[in-house]
C-alpha cells in the first residue's frame, strides 16, 4: 500500500515540475508569451493539485474504513438521502421505488452513505457520453436479508477485468486510485453483508449488496 501511495503521488508531480521548468526557462529568456504561458501553467498546476487532493482523500478514507461505528441504521433512509443527491444529475435518469417503512440493518451509517454514493456514481460514470444513462435501483427482502441492486446501461465490464474488480489499487478508469470498489467491499463485509455483480459487455452492469436485517 505504501508503494502505491508513493506511485500515485509521484505521477502528478512530473507534469507539475516540467510545466514550471518550461515557464522558468521562458521567463529567463524574456519570451513574449510569458503571460499566456503563465496562465497555462497555472491551470495545469491547479488541475494536478486537485488530483493530489483526491488521491489523499481516497487513501485516507480507505485507511479509516477499519474504524467502523456499527449501529442500528434504517437502510431506506440512507438510500433516499443518497438518491436525492443524484436526481438532478443531467447525465442519467434514476429509476427506483423504495418502501416508506424502515429496513433496519447493523452498520456504520457514514460508511453506508459512502458505499451507495460510490456505487451510484460508478453506475453513472460507466455510461458512455453518447447515451443517456438509465440507472435503476431495486430493493428485495427475503429470508431475513435485504438486497439492493444498482443497474446501469453502460459498457459493461470486460471479462479479463472481472476477477480483480474488488482488488485494492485496481481500476478500469483512466484516472483515480482504484480504491472505490475495494472500499465498498470492506464496508459491506464489516456489516456482515455480501457484494457481487453481473455484467454484459456493451449492455451494462448490476451491482448487488445484501445485508442481514435486524429486528425492529
Amino acid at each position: 500500500m505504501a508503494r502505491q501511495v508513493a506511485h500515485e503521488i509521484k505521477n502528478p508531480l512530473t507534469p507539475m515540475k516540467l510545466s514550471l521548468q518550461y515557464l522558468q526557462k521562458a521567463i529567463e529568456q524574456k519570451a513574449p508569451n510569458v503571460p499566456e504561458l503563465s496562465a497555462q501553467v497555472s491551470h495545469t498546476l491547479i488541475e494536478q493539485i486537485n488530483h493530489l487532493n483526491k488521491i489523499a482523500g481516497d487513501f485516507s478514507q480507505f485507511a479509516h474504513i477499519g474504524e467502523s461505528a456499527r449501529e442500528r441504521v434504517d437502510l431506506n433512509a440512507v438510500l433516499h438521502s443518497v438518491l436525492s443527491l443524484y436526481q438532478s444529475d443531467e447525465r442519467a435518469s434514476l429509476h427506483y421505488q423504495l418502501p416508506e417503512t424502515p429496513v433496519w440493518v447493523i452498520a456504520d451509517k457514514t460508511h453506508l452513505n459512502r458505499l451507495f454514493n460510490n456505487l451510484l456514481l460508478n453506475a453513472i460514470q460507466a455510461v458512455p457520453d453518447d447515451r443517456m444513462g438509465q440507472i435503476e435501483l431495486q430493493e428485495q427482502i427475503r429470508e431475513g436479508r435485504v438486497r439492493v441492486s444498482i443497474s446501469d446501461n453502460g459498457q459493461g465490464i470486460d471479462e479479463s477485468l472481472r476477477a480483480n474488480i474488488f482488488t485494492p489499487n485496481f481500476t478500469t478508469k483512466t484516472s483515480g486510485t482504484g480504491l472505490g470498489l475495494a472500499m465498498c467491499k470492506r464496508i459491506v463485509e464489516q456489516a456482515d453483508g455480501e457484494i457481487w455483480f453481473d455484467t454484459v459487455p456493451g449492455q451494462g452492469t448490476t451491482f448487488y449488496v445484501q445485508f442481514p436485517i435486524t429486528a425492529d
